[in-house]
């Protein structure tokens, strides 16, 4: 059925985050999401004189196709998933979720041959780099029970935070870009983490609705061999099917040397799948105001306001410590104070305790600011 609040969206997706130009060619990918969510998409990029090219796909024809494909099959899907990426200068991904488990019993060496001839490719090495994209999730009954709120709750509470005013966001980010910039030394404290890394001369993103949606953090990525110390994340963390939970991760010279959680061996041999994937490609500071809890879906909670993510795996070209895999696992810590608090530390300098801005040039960050 259609909601008006779709048109809203559409106009955030074309207008603001890929900022649809006359005959260019947009490529939506379509997982699980409403005909009248494509319908309202097309309408709008017709509208501007764009060109579409839309997949609609399946979660569960995905899994079957993985559970029988061997390499032949995902490299031929892999090489046709590219042309026409590359025919495209801006992509949408939308994805619903009727089961966030639905690949957990797809074998690792499955998902190997997935990352490395299909999504990696197309994703990681094109569409990233290449193209005006931006990817988000759709409301189900299945994302409300992860949050653990009513599915109309949930809904009003997605379409409030995927459509909030995205440009005020961006002007309040700009003093941290340039202190981050300007800094060497990053220290992450809070219960069980203690963690030092440079970010000099890494370049410094803010994520202000033109890749995500919902957005809100502002990334760089760490030095590839400074990173030292222990960092244990206080939220559950969904890859490749599975969850894994309590993840502690000690570094010694930028290497993951020690990694631990509710399923080491399968997170292991996660970090395993390359050596790209035991080094950090990207460090973020999460700061949308409508986020204040984990759901278990990593487009909301790496934005959480008071939280970090230190990621195991592929930098971004656009933050590019040198580091590559076909990993790039976003790992959250929320610092707030009901999460256990925390402090991050620039050359010595306190800039957030407990999830909250404490220099005066980045109060404008804090939630109340950005409502």
């Amino acid at each position: 059925m259609y909601d008006p609040r779709m048109r809203k969206l559409a106009d955030v997706l074309i207008d603001h985050s890929i900022r649809l130009k006359e005959g260019e060619t947009v490529y939506i990918e379509a997982f699980d999401v409403p005909d009248e969510m494509v319908e309202v998409l097309l309408g709008k990029i017709y509208e501007v004189g764009g060109v579409p090219m839309v997949a609609l796909r399946s979660a569960r024809v995905m899994r079957k196709l993985l559970l029988g494909a061997d390499q032949r099959t995902l490299a031929q899907i892999g090489e046709v998933e590219l042309a026409k990426m590359k025919r495209a200068q801006a992509y949408i991904g939308i994805r619903g979720s009727f089961n966030i488990t639905e690949n957990s019993d797809v074998p690792a060496e499955k998902m190997d041959l997935y990352m490395k001839h299909w999504s990696g490719p197309v994703h990681t090495d094109w569409r990233v780099p290449n193209t005006k994209w931006v990817v988000l999730r759709w409301p189900t009954a299945s994302m409300a029970q992860q949050a653990q709120m009513s599915t109309e709750g949930f809904e009003d509470f997605y379409f409030n935070t995927c459509t909030l005013d995205y440009s005020k966001m961006s002007r309040a980010m700009d003093p941290l870009v340039e202190l981050m910039e300007r800094t060497d030394r990053v220290r992450i404290v809070g219960p069980g983490t203690d963690l030092g890394f440079s970010i000099k001369g890494i370049p410094v993103v803010k994520c202000d609705g033109e890749r995500n949606i919902p957005d809100g953090e502002v990334y760089t990525a760490p030095v590839k061999g400074s990173v030292n110390g222990t960092i244990s994340y206080n939220t559950k963390t969904l890859y490749q099917g599975k969850v894994f939970e309590n993840v502690v991760l000690r570094f010694k010279d930028g290497r993951i040397v020690d990694a631990t959680s509710s399923n080491t061996k399968d997170m292991n041999a996660i970090l395993d799948t390359d050596e790209g994937a035991r080094y950090v490609g990207e460090f973020a500071i999460g700061v949308n105001p409508f986020i204040n809890k984990a759901m278990l879906d990593i487009l909301f909670d790496e934005k959480i306001a008071g939280s970090i993510h230190f990621t195991p795996g592929n930098a971004y070209k656009e933050a590019d410590n040198g580091n590559r895999s076909t990993v790039h696992w976003d790992l959250v810590l929320c610092q707030t104070p009901e999460w256990g608090g925390g402090e991050i530390y620039f050359d010595g300098r306190l800039v957030r305790k407990d999830g909250r801005f404490v220099i005066d040039e980045l109060k404008g960050l804090n939630p109340e600011s950005l409502v």
